[in-house]
């Protein structure tokens, strides 16, 4: 016995005029994709109060890293702390990915700005190298921004880099809060992660898995 229940005239009219629908928009979809032909490296930005910026471009790195394409990390402003994204790539990609931990510490434990600076110059130095080598498809400069804001690198400096040296395929990815408006004006492609809520205000402790 066939326990199949018969759809209704309405049910079949429903599925008719969603089908319809769809098709519609993969038509007007697939029109405006048949116009975006241009490959070219990007300079992205991730900015904001919110989690997930070093998240969302370390996520970009395993990326290239599953794509076998040469990348590289440079962290301007976290120290010696182990993390999971830089314990990951050291031990099993370390052919693929440089990861390079170039600063100290927040800037509220080193409490001296002349050792930030000279540590923001060091990490920039070694930044502009990885970019330049045009074997690196991706270099993340992660909390670049927070350099930047507290003028340890000059920003005309990156800006004009960036514009007048990066090779035409390399991707750039810049994190850290509070990006400069030039930087922004200047980025392909910038994203803004948004504070909503967050338990560090409940009293909950950054955690393994998590923030690290």
């Amino acid at each position: 016995m066939d326990d199949t229940t018969p759809e209704t005239p309405a049910e079949t009219s429903d599925e008719a005029r969603h089908a319809s629908k769809m098709a519609k928009k993969k038509a007007a979809r697939d029109k405006i994709m048949a116009t975006k032909t241009e490959e070219k490296g990007l300079v992205i930005v991730h900015t904001g109060k919110g989690k997930g910026k070093s998240s969302a471009a370390f996520g970009m790195i395993f990326r290239c890293i599953a794509h076998d394409m040469h990348c590289a990390v440079v962290q301007f402003i976290k120290g010696a702390m182990h993390t999971g994204e830089r314990d990951l790539i050291q031990a099993h990609f370390g052919d693929l990915c440089e990861f390079h931990t170039m600063g100290e510490g927040f800037t509220w434990e080193t409490q001296d700005r002349a050792r930030d600076v000279a540590a923001a110059t060091k990490a920039w130095e070694k930044a502009k190298e990885l970019i330049r080598d045009p074997a690196n498809r991706m270099i993340v400069l992660d909390e670049i921004n927070i350099a930047l804001r507290y003028d340890y690198i000059p920003l005309d400096d990156v800006l004009a880099f960036l514009r007048d040296e990066k090779p035409a395929t390399t991707h750039v990815v810049l994190t850290g809060r509070n990006a400069h408006e030039r930087l922004i004006e200047q980025a392909d492609l910038v994203t803004e992660m948004e504070l909503i809520k967050h338990p560090f205000r409940s009293g909950v402790k950054a955690q393994p898995g998590v923030e690290f």
